[in-house]
């Protein structure tokens, strides 16, 4: 008869805990290592494209706010993304992430002159305001 030793203290969870653990692990590392390579890919990207300036009007702004909070120690922060939409000549739309002081100064159907690299805002100097 066979007999299979099994020593103390031995359970299902004591075996099966760490490689949850380090599967958790890995994925938790690969996606951070994909959200690094995706930013530094898109970052190359941008370098590469050449810089334009085209007539653009302001369509629309928008905001995005996103909470962290901790119950441990009643700790909560919150950030806040700016992004403003122009529309181009040909009637191409482009969606820009700007900095707050950027936001506050644009208005929705202000036009000027747009400058852009990629993905990568650079500036807007307005020109008029349309009605």
């Amino acid at each position: 008869m066979f007999h299979m030793y099994v020593p103390s203290g031995f359970t299902v969870m004591s075996t099966l805990f760490p490689i949850l653990f380090s599967l958790t692990f890995l994925l938790i590392f690969g996606m951070i290592i994909f959200a690094i390579v995706r930013g530094v890919r898109q970052w190359n990207n941008n370098n590469k494209q050449p810089v334009l300036i085209v007539d653009a009007l302001v369509v629309t702004k928008r905001t995005e706010v996103s909470h962290r909070h901790r119950s441990n120690d009643y700790y909560a922060s919150s950030s806040t993304n700016y992004y403003v939409t122009f529309e181009v000549e040909s009637g191409d739309r482009m969606e820009f992430n700007v900095s707050g002081n950027d936001y506050g100064v644009l208005a929705e159907k202000d036009f000027g002159r747009l400058k852009f690299q990629g993905t990568r805002y650079l500036g807007f100097e307005r020109i008029s305001r349309q009605n």
